[in-house]
Formats: C-alpha cells, structure tokens, sequence
C-alpha cells in the first residue's frame, strides 16, 4: 500500500488528484539545515528522512510503498521555511517582493527493497509588494505553515509575474515527478501498492 509520509492537506489533495489510493502517516521531524549544506541538498535530504521515518512505522505492512515530500523556497542561497509568526512573514514577504526566488521540491519514494527519488525546481517572480499588499495577505492567515510565507494557489497568486517550472511543485508536490516515480514502483492510479 501507498503511503504519504505528510500532514500537509495540499499534498494529499495533489496526490489524490492522480487518483493513487494511500494512507497519510503522521511524522515530527525536525528540519534543520545543516551548518554548510546546500540549499537543494538540504531539501532533498528532509525528503528522504520523511519517507525514511514513514517507512519505519509501516515496515510490517506487506508491499508497503512511502512518499515522502519536501518543497522550500530559496533565496540568495537562503531557505525560507515556514514562517515563526506574522513578523517573520512579513519579513519574508518583503525580500521576496520585486525578485526572482528559487522554489525546489524533492520527492522520495522507498519501500523495504529501494529508494528513488526526483527534483523539481522552479522560478518565481514577484512583483513589487508594498506595505499594504503585504499586511492585506498577512490577514488572511494563508501565510502560517507556508514556507515563504505564501501558499501559490491562494491570494499570492496576485503576487506572480512569472513562474518557469511547476505549479504543482511551488504548491507542494511536483505531479509529474511524483506519477513517473511511483510508476517506477508499479504503482498505478485507482491501485494499492
């Protein structure tokens, strides 16, 4: 069976879509980069954790299959997580606005006999945000658990001049790195691993 090792409702709702029949695993693991990592290796490395940890609570189920995801916003070679609170959002917010960022989303699929995994990273441009923009976003409370401080298909969409990559990889799940994956791991749309 297929399972998503992710609390995240956008994941689930981005893996539902491709019609795979799973089951959410619940995981807190800390994400801390590393002093010195890369920017891409760090996010590639919670991805693997995540569906590393998820398989350890599911290695008894026969045939058991865990994804696990990880998407982060990069700029400047720093990674903008989930925001601690509005300040730290709007913090955010502001160095976004006006510039290019980075938006990679890593996703590991194992099982007991292998592990696989794809990157993808995209492009987004925002336009110049004023202060009213950003305490306007800030009150719809679209920001908390974000990282960057924005979820793309919200409000922020208004904030995007330009995206050169994936939607659904900005959103939390790049599709079509996650269908080619599972496909590697017989795993079909509407089929339990």
């Amino acid at each position: 069976m297929l399972h998503l090792a992710s609390r995240s409702p956008r994941r689930s709702e981005l893996l539902a879509r491709l019609g795979y029949a799973f089951g959410v695993l619940e995981l807190d693991l800390p994400e801390h980069r590393q002093p010195g990592e890369p920017a891409e290796d760090y996010v590639r490395r919670v991805a693997r954790e995540k569906a590393g940890a998820g398989l350890m609570q599911v290695m008894a189920t026969a045939g058991a299959v865990v994804l696990g995801a990880d998407t982060e916003v990069i700029l400047d070679d720093d990674v903008f997580g989930k925001p601690r609170d509005a300040r730290d959002a709007a913090a955010m917010l502001q160095r976004l606005s006006g510039r290019t960022h980075q938006v990679v989303s890593a996703v590991s699929v194992v099982s007991p006999a292998r592990e696989a995994q794809a990157v993808s990273r995209s492009e987004v441009t925002f336009a110049t945000l004023d202060p009213a923009a950003i305490d306007a976003y800030l009150s719809t409370g679209e920001w908390d658990g974000k990282a960057g401080a924005y979820g793309i298909q919200g409000h922020a969409q208004a904030f995007i001049e330009h995206l050169s990559g994936s939607y659904s990889g900005v959103m939390g799940l790049p599709l079509f790195e996650t269908a080619r994956l599972l496909k590697e791991f017989d795993i079909l749309p509407g089929t339990r691993a």
